[in-house]
């Protein structure tokens, strides 16, 4: 029994870290591809105003 305790130990042991580090990786390409898709859509806000000549947004 304690082998078995000693080997969930283990995984607890490599486990836990290796989650955390996925886990901030995962978060890292969230923010990174969300600010590639705001500047994107700045640009097509930029393009749709520029050949419509109409604002668009909030003070529109």
């Amino acid at each position: 029994m304690i082998g078995v305790m000693g080997f969930g130990s283990l995984l607890i042991t490599i486990g836990m870290p290796l989650a955390i580090v996925f886990i901030l990786m995962w978060t890292y390409k969230l923010k990174r591809n969300s600010d590639i898709q705001v500047e994107q859509n700045n640009k097509i806000i930029k393009l749709l105003e520029k050949d419509s000549n109409v604002k668009i947004g909030v003070d529109a």
